[in-house]
């Protein structure tokens, strides 16, 4: 399938440094949002029921079920708003902007509840060091409405991309959704086959890891000395040889602390064509881990 003309225009600048509180506050947002829908969905296997999808106009949950019928909670980074809509034709709105975290977390318990839904979770933030529960954090309260959109049009800017990725497989393979654990997005193949366990796996590594997977995605960056947006991919359990593959392009390199090819976001963003650079590092990353990993791939691709 050839890539659109959009899939190639100009991407946005996205530097950490820019936006990292707002960053960091609108990963709180994206946290609590994420935790109400993992309360009310059922479990689906590798934990896709708590994701978030990219959506014309932001994030949105999906349809969640509850007492009276079926809801959907959704990020509108255009007007800058959380809309809450139930399948009965309600509707609650929650400005987005900047606030403490405890503040939007009171709000949003409250707006759920006037609508007859009441989810219970851990609330705190999750895959975090030193995690401030909602109710008491005052440090995140910035939200710069102009990066938040530079984000966003990042996300318009990736999706098709990783859609693109995904189509190319016929195996078991999961949707582009957003992760808010690690705020990155990320589409997962599997080879069909069970995993070895992980050393020390708690509950959610082993649902997580619980078969072969090759996945790739994007992340802001922002831990373990990674300051900028990358895209990466890796193989689970990671095969002999794969840190040492060649893969596309060679500004491509493979990261001994997190165990994953990594790809700057400015390089992919400066290229001649932003989508084919970034499709050839999903695929050779993919290539050269299924290779090795012996997957079958003749049944596995298109």
């Amino acid at each position: 399938m050839p890539l659109s003309p959009s899939q190639n225009a100009a991407w946005p600048e996205l530097p950490l440094a820019d936006w990292r509180d707002t960053r960091d506050t609108l990963h709180m947002l994206t946290q609590i949002v994420g935790k109400a829908r993992c309360a009310l969905s059922p479990l689906v296997n590798h934990w896709w029921n708590v994701t978030l999808y990219v959506a014309p106009r932001g994030f949105t949950t999906s349809a969640i079920p509850f007492a009276e019928g079926l809801f959907e909670i959704r990020f509108d980074f255009f007007d800058h708003q959380l809309i809450i809509e139930t399948s009965d034709g309600t509707a609650k709105r929650l400005p987005l902007g900047p606030r403490a975290i405890a503040d939007f977390y009171a709000d949003f318990m409250a707006a759920l509840a006037s609508l007859g839904i009441h989810p219970k979770f851990h609330a705190r933030p999750d895959e975090l060091p030193d995690p401030i529960p909602f109710a008491e954090d005052r440090v995140h309260s910035s939200y710069d409405r102009e990066q938040v959109e530079r984000f966003w049009q990042t996300m318009i800017a990736i999706e098709p991309v990783f859609q693109e990725f995904r189509s190319r497989f016929i195996g078991k393979c999961s949707p582009v959704h957003f992760f808010w654990g690690a705020f990155d997005l990320a589409v997962t193949r599997f080879s069909g086959r069970r995993a070895p366990e992980r050393p020390g796996a708690d509950a959610i590594q082993r649902e997580g890891y619980s078969h072969e997977v090759s996945s790739a995605g994007f992340w802001t960056g922002g831990a373990s000395g990674v300051d900028e947006p990358v895209f990466y991919s890796y193989m689970a359990p990671e095969p002999e040889g794969f840190r040492r593959a060649r893969v596309s392009p060679s500004s491509a390199f493979y990261h001994e602390g997190f165990g994953e090819f990594f790809l700057p976001y400015d390089h992919v963003r400066r290229s001649d064509s932003p989508a084919e650079t970034l499709l050839a590092f999903f695929q050779s990353c993919y290539e050269a881990g299924a290779n090795l990993a012996h997957w079958d791939r003749a049944s596995l691709e298109r």
